[in-house]
């Protein structure tokens, strides 16, 4: 169980970042600052997997993959806020959603900071589900599965 986890662990996140970084260069989608806060977690989660795997005759290999599964499991949570960012089901973070409260030159100097693409406005869905979206689900499965192989191991 645990040679699955860690491979599980290991093709999720590099094919969920394939499909990112494709609709990004190939597709021309360009990521918002919350859609990069999704990537980071699978970043981590590959290395952690590759030294699992690279370690799986030691005693890390366990350790490694859980930390593996947290982290597809913390994109996926991600990828659920940003979901509900998208579909306005409660406020994202004001410097990436266009929300601006402020008056006279503040006005001005945050409307200039300000990104020009939005966290609350999916540029890309499919049966009304977004990219967020759909890491949500897939990493939050994918995440959960990884976790119960390295629970069911013992």
């Amino acid at each position: 169980m645990l040679a699955r986890a860690r491979t599980i662990a290991l093709l999720l996140p590099l094919a969920l970042m394939a499909g990112a970084l494709g609709s990004q260069y190939l597709g021309h989608l360009v990521p918002c600052e919350m859609c990069m806060w999704q990537r980071y977690p699978h970043y981590a989660a590959i290395v952690a997997a590759a030294l699992a795997i690279l370690l799986r005759r030691t005693p890390l290999s366990l350790p490694l993959t859980i930390l593996a599964g947290l982290l597809i499991l913390t994109s996926g949570v991600i990828g659920g806020f940003h979901a509900g960012v998208e579909y306005k089901w409660w406020p994202g973070p004001q410097h990436c959603t266009g929300l601006v409260h402020a008056t006279g030159a503040d006005f001005m100097k945050q409307l200039l900071a300000a990104p020009l693409i939005r966290c609350d406005e999916p540029q890309w869905t499919l049966a009304g589900i977004s990219l967020a979206g759909f890491n949500f689900l897939i990493s939050t499965l994918g995440g959960l599965t990884v976790l119960a192989l390295c629970l069911k191991r013992r």
